[in-house]
C-alpha cells in the first residue's frame, strides 16, 4: 500500500513544529510511524513527488529521507522507492525501561529517595552531552532507587527544560523521570554506553556496597524528534545488577 503525497502535504501543513524543513518532514514521518498510522511495508511517496507536493526541493526531502533510513525507521531500495522499515527486535539491553517496572516485574516493590532537584547552569560536559550551550540552564535529579529495602540504582540527571520545562515540579517519589519523560518527550532514539567502575565514597555509602564492590555504569542519552531531552549516569552495584540482551546473529 503507497502512502499519498497529498497526505503527506496535508500533514505537513498542519504540523508547525519550529525548525528546518526537512526536519519537520523528517518529524512528520517520524510521528505516523511511531503512532502506527504508518505501518510496516507501506511505500513512501518519490523524493520527486514529495518534493512538488510539499513546495520543497528535492535535495530537502532527500535529506529527511537519507536521516531517517540511517535511524532504521525507512528502507530505501534503489530504482523501487522508500518503504516503513520492519521494527527492530529488542531487549532489555538494547532498550531504555523504567526501573520502577522492573523491579515490579520480578515482584518486588520499588521506591525512590530524591536527593536532588533543581535548575543549574550547564557545565563543559552538560553542554556537550545536551547540546546546549555551556552556561545554560538545565534540570538536574539525583536519585537513589530501591527493591524493596536495597539500593539498585543511583540515578544522576541532567534534563533540557525546553523539552519538559515542568521537570522541576514533579513528585519523583511516585513516579520516576523515565516514565515522565517518555510521556511528554516520546523516546525516538537512545544511546548507552556500559563500562564498570571504581564508585567514590558517598557513591558506596548511598548504594549500601561493601569497600571493593565494584560498580556497573550505563552512560545514557535519550532524544525525541532529533532533540536531546536527557543524558543521565546510572549506577548500579556490579554484585546485584545485571543487563541482559538477546540478539540474532
Amino acid at each position: 500500500m503507497t502512502i499519498q503525497d497529498t497526505e503527506v502535504a496535508s500533514l505537513f501543513r498542519a504540523h508547525r513544529l519550529p525548525g528546518p524543513a526537512y526536519r519537520r518532514l523528517k518529524d512528520l514521518i517520524v510521528e505516523q510511524i511511531g503512532t502506527g498510522r504508518w505501518t510496516e511495508g507501506q511505500q513512501l511517496p518519490a523524493e520527486t513527488q514529495l518534493a512538488s507536493s510539499l513546495g520543497l526541493s528535492r535535495m530537502t526531502v532527500n535529506r529527511a529521507l537519507r536521516e531517517l533510513t540511517a535511524e532504521g525507521l525507512v528502507v530505501r531500495t534503489a530504482g523501487v522507492g522508500s518503504f516503513v522499515a520492519k521494527p527492530k527486535a529488542s531487549s532489555a539491553l538494547f532498550e531504555v525501561h523504567s526501573i520502577a517496572d522492573e523491579v515490579v516485574a520480578r515482584g518486588h516493590r520499588h521506591r525512590a529517595d530524591v536527593l536532588t532537584l533543581a535548575a543549574e547552569s550547564a557545565d563543559p560536559r552538560a553542554a556537550v552531552d545536551l547540546d546546549v550551550p555551556e552556561g545554560a540552564r538545565v534540570f538536574h535529579s539525583v536519585l537513589v532507587h530501591y527493591e524493596d529495602d536495597r539500593a539498585i540504582q543511583l540515578e544522576d540527571r541532567l534534563v533540557v527544560p525546553a523539552q519538559a520545562p515542568d521537570y522541576l515540579a514533579q513528585d519523583f517519589t511516585h513516579r520516576t523521570p523515565h516514565a515522565y519523560l517518555m510521556d511528554i518527550a516520546p523516546l525516538m532514539r537512545g544511546e548507552h554506553v556500559v563500562e564498570a567502575v571504581v564508585p567514590g565514597a558517598e557513591e558506596r555509602r548511598l548504594l549500601q556496597l561493601d569497600e571493593h564492590e565494584a560498580g556497573l555504569l550505563i552512560r545514557r542519552r535519550t532524544w525525541s524528534h532529533d532533540r536531546v531531552v536527557s543524558a543521565a549516569r546510572l549506577l548500579h552495584p556490579g554484585t546485584r545488577y545485571r543487563l541482559e540482551g538477546v540478539f540474532d546473529a
